[in-house]
């Protein structure tokens, strides 16, 4: 369903992809790992076609979108649902208004329809009847809910999770973590989730690409990479400074 081929990104002086190469098959959950400024968000980017690579080839379902104009990768984002980091909600708009938002801009539903998917999105994700709430009045992890519920709106083929646990409780974060897989399951959609949380990443993972130094080094199922002896993804599990990953 994805496929990345070469994919070379500078951000300055910086090469921040050198050459990434992972394949997302349809309806599974593939993690993307690795520490923290390695570029696993960029590379989120560049499948949503926020960001232009310096070279390389993505496609999605077949269709090239390096190179594509804006209309028709318009039509390519809107197969997408996306969790940011923070949630990203709009702090003047309700959370129905924050949910329903595309609904009204790019499907043009009637009021009535829009307020119906709203509501029962919200219950999807454990949130009914917040509605008339702003986000300024929201916790941290109802914030990430509403995200969640604003991604799956437009009912999406691909959702994207870029670090959906980072800042929350350990019992929030493994709240999100079922969401993630019921997510999946509920709507049978191909999921990327960028994190370096690896009691998440072993929850929702079908696979693991452990991205370091601009490329994926490791792929492979949560089995795998709990057996593997691949030394730089056993000191990034383990959490070591000691191993060929140097801390920064």
């Amino acid at each position: 369903m994805i496929r990345i081929r070469g994919l070379r990104k500078h951000l300055g002086t910086r090469q921040v992809l050198d050459g990434v190469d992972l394949d997302i098959a349809a309806g599974e959950t593939v993690v993307v790992m690795g520490r923290s400024g390695t570029g696993k968000s960029v590379l989120l980017k560049h499948i949503i076609g926020l960001m232009k690579p310096d070279a390389g080839s993505i496609e999605v379902e077949g269709q090239e979108i390096v190179g594509m104009g804006e209309r028709e990768l318009d039509a390519v984002r809107r197969r997408f649902g996306m969790l940011f980091q923070s949630a990203a909600l709009f702090d003047s708009l309700t959370v129905g208004e924050n949910v329903g938002v595309g609904l009204r801009e790019h499907q043009r539903l009637p009021e009535p329809e829009v307020r119906r998917r709203v509501a029962e999105r919200l219950e999807w994700v454990g949130l009914s009847g917040v509605e008339a709430m702003k986000p300024g009045s929201l916790s941290g992890g109802m914030r990430k809910r509403v995200g969640l519920a604003r991604a799956i709106a437009m009912d999406p083929q691909y959702i994207l999770y870029d670090e959906p646990t980072t800042g929350l409780d350990p019992i929030m974060a493994d709240a999100i973590d079922g969401l993630i897989r019921g997510m999946q399951q509920r709507l049978s959609v191909t999921s990327v989730v960028v994190t370096h949380d690896m009691t998440s990443a072993y929850k929702v993972a079908d696979r693991m690409a452990m991205l370091h130094d601009g490329k994926i080094v490791f792929t492979g199922t949560p089995d795998e990479v709990r057996a593997t002896t691949h030394p730089m993804v056993r000191q990034f599990v383990a959490g070591s400074s000691t191993g060929p990953i140097r801390p920064l």
